[in-house]
């Protein structure tokens, strides 16, 4: 199942507060998607963040996946968990009732 996963900055959360963990950030988010779990990541335009695309089971799945990283592991951020499914309005394309 793909997920849209969107990182919520926690109470106390700033740049500042993430410096020390960013590589070890940077490490696991590349384990993951070296083991097909992450399969795109972006930097947010709205606010400092990422938003992560991967790939899982289970929304459970995914969480104790993002759980892992390092700033949500010393309670910095928290993630919003998206199911994200097949877009179905291509449909319409080919419906002759509608040609």
């Amino acid at each position: 199942m793909k997920l849209l996963c969107l990182d919520i900055p926690l109470p106390g959360a700033s740049q500042e507060s993430y410096q020390p963990h960013l590589a070890e950030e940077t490490r696991h988010g590349w384990q993951l998607y070296k083991s097909g779990i992450v399969r795109d990541i972006y930097f947010r335009q709205d606010r400092p963040g990422v938003a992560i695309i991967v790939e899982c089971d289970s929304v459970e799945e995914a969480r104790q996946a993002l759980c892992e990283f390092p700033l949500a592991k010393v309670g910095l951020i928290d993630w919003d968990v998206i199911q994200l499914g097949p877009f179905l309005g291509w449909e319409m394309l080919f419906d002759s009732a509608r040609a």
